[in-house]
């Protein structure tokens, strides 16, 4: 079989399963694992490289009022590749092709082209693309098995979480900082499996743009800044927007000084199976005395409290 993912979760998916060698094309964005990078790219933003966040959203929001694309595919180069089955998504137009694009794409390249689409709205609706997928490639006991394992380790977190006492952290991730984002979807889930409380974002619902007036009155005892489609040296750049803000120093987070950045792209963002290492990340910062970080794994990285 011939696969090619429109989505850096679904690249990690495919190669999770053990199907590494039957992808043969991946996004502009799929990084990981790193022997991905090389392949055949089959699509390309338009949002240009070097934009303030600011500028990015104004950017998104003005094309997707006008129906405009995001991203788009390079149609010779798909063609070429002549997949098989192609893994793309419905959830979000922010973040990869829009699927009616590729459902009609597909309809245009030879053979009986097979599309499926991966919209997980919290954790578990993740972990079950891997079975998904598994099944679309004809993988399925592979597939079962890593899904299993992936639910086994959020499990030794939630069982370990079980002891934390009734009064935990409330906490707020930040999914964008200019202008503020909540985080959705997940989020709040990763939160509560940790041990701590969600004060920002609504579970299965998508993230959305908050005042700074709200964060304030959510009172958050601790804030992650897990910026999408960010990686921590990016996202350091944008830390001033927040740590400027009139008043920050008065959060509650702050004065404890429980103010955290992660890699929101290669985890807390990004829908695939290492959303599991984000949970055992974020536990680990809530209580890190029940939680160990996993060996080999990068924990959040505290923002250092300015006058």
């Amino acid at each position: 079989m011939r696969i090619v993912s429109l989505l850096p979760s679904a690249t990690e998916i495919i190669c999770g399963i053990g199907l590494r060698d039957s992808l043969v094309g991946v996004t502009h964005e799929c990084d990981f694992p790193p022997d991905v990078v090389g392949l055949p790219v089959v699509t390309a933003s338009r949002i240009p490289k070097g934009l303030a966040s600011d500028e990015i959203d104004t950017l998104v929001s003005d094309q997707l009022e006008t129906d405009s694309a995001l991203y788009s595919l390079n149609e010779p180069v798909l063609r070429q590749l002549a997949p098989d089955l192609i893994v793309t998504q419905a959830l979000c137009d922010v973040c990869a092709v829009s699927a009616g694009e590729v459902n009609d794409m597909a309809c245009q390249l030879p053979g009986d082209v097979r599309v499926i689409n991966l919209e997980p709205s919290c954790l578990q609706d993740v972990l079950d693309t891997v079975l998904l997928v598994g099944e679309a490639a004809g993988c399925t006991a592979a597939a079962a098995t890593y899904h299993a394992e992936l639910c086994r380790r959020v499990n030794q977190v939630a069982v370990r979480t079980a002891a934390v006492p009734a009064l935990r952290p409330r906490v707020a991730i930040l999914e964008w900082l200019d202008p503020i984002y909540d985080g959705g979807h997940w989020y709040p889930e990763l939160i509560e499996l940790a041990g701590g409380t969600p004060c920002f974002g609504e579970q299965q619902r998508p993230s959305r743009r908050r005042s700074w007036e709200e964060l304030v009155a959510a009172a958050p005892d601790v804030v992650v800044v897990s910026l999408c489609g960010f990686d921590l040296q990016r996202t350091a750049l944008d830390i001033p927007l927040l740590t400027g803000r009139p008043g920050y120093g008065m959060l509650p987070a702050t004065e404890s000084d429980q103010v955290y950045m992660v890699d929101g792209n290669s985890y807390f963002s990004r829908p695939g199976p290492r959303l599991v290492d984000s949970l055992e990340i974020l536990a680990n910062l809530l209580h890190p005395e029940i939680h160990p970080l996993p060996r080999g794994m990068m924990g959040a990285v505290k923002i250092p409290n300015t006058p």
